[in-house]
């Protein structure tokens, strides 16, 4: 959140509220939409480590609000996250932990727990089918962050049933 706030605010200042809004603008319901309290905080966190830095704007009819604005150490926290890779794949998979180890131990057979995991997968793979057929269809953004967790979920059904021919 801290980085994704940093971001929005790089392109123009903002009041938590607007950064909000932007957020759900984005990504629409494909990214679960953050809760206000969670970016104030947010906020005075980035804000307290010189991230960032608010400004009171007074308003007549209601509360003052506060303006935030990236700092020179902002920006230069969020080009380093511009410029550094995402992680790949990951080695140390709980589930593949779940499948060597619990078989071993005699609490659990490979096969319930390669199907269960499926099952799990398909559950996901249905509720982004539904997220998708939700999202409005001009929200290019939203489209390709649910067609990338598809494509996910796609691949680790596929590595499940390698795992189900390989060890069963």
């Amino acid at each position: 959140m801290r980085l994704h706030l940093l971001a929005l605010l790089k392109k123009e200042p903002a009041h938590g509220y607007e950064l909000k809004q932007a957020l759900e603008q984005t990504f629409g319901q494909a990214y679960p939409s953050p809760n206000i309290g969670q970016i104030y905080v947010t906020l005075g966190r980035l804000e307290k480590d010189g991230l960032v830095r608010a400004v009171d704007v007074e308003q007549s009819n209601r509360p003052n609000k506060k303006v935030y604005y990236l700092t020179a150490k902002g920006s230069e926290a969020l080009e380093e996250w511009v410029d550094s890779p995402t992680e790949g794949p990951r080695v140390r998979d709980e589930f593949f932990m779940k499948l060597i180890l619990a078989p071993m131990t005699g609490i659990a057979d490979r096969m319930m727990l390669i199907n269960r995991q499926r099952r799990h997968y398909l559950s996901l793979m249905r509720d982004l089918n539904r997220l998708a057929d939700g999202t409005d269809p001009d929200n290019r953004v939203a489209h390709l962050l649910i067609e990338g967790a598809m494509l996910h979920l796609q691949a680790d059904l596929d590595w499940l049933e390698r795992c189900q021919e390989d060890l069963a």
